[in-house]
């Protein structure tokens, strides 16, 4: 029974990490977080964020029935699973809006 929930929360995890490594979920941001932010983003807020993103697809999960017959199951997948998960996964480290920092090419004169 243990070994079951572990494979499907391991699964969960990795399709998280597939489904939001892609760029396409991502908007520009222009923040500059300071080191403590970066730190403490890190330290604190990334693992209780990735929880969130767990529990939320478990919640999902153990109310995809009822959402699928109340005709939310898009909207409630979006706010137990997506924001969480974009807010984890699909955010410069330290900065407080999801999405990704832009490139920025420096060109060097020779």
């Amino acid at each position: 029974m243990i070994r079951n929930i572990s494979r499907t929360l391991v699964a969960t995890v990795a399709a998280c990490l597939m489904a939001f490594s892609s760029l396409g979920y991502a908007r520009a941001i222009d923040e500059t977080p300071s080191a403590l932010a970066m730190a403490g983003d890190a330290v604190f807020v990334r693992p209780v964020l990735l929880a969130t993103t767990i529990l939320g697809s478990a919640v999902y999960l153990v109310s995809l029935p009822f959402s699928l017959l109340g005709g939310n199951a898009e909207e409630a997948g979006e706010v137990l699973v997506v924001g969480p998960a974009k807010a984890t996964f699909v955010r410069c480290l330290g900065c407080t809006k999801s999405g990704r920092k832009p490139e920025t090419v420096e060109q060097s004169d020779k």
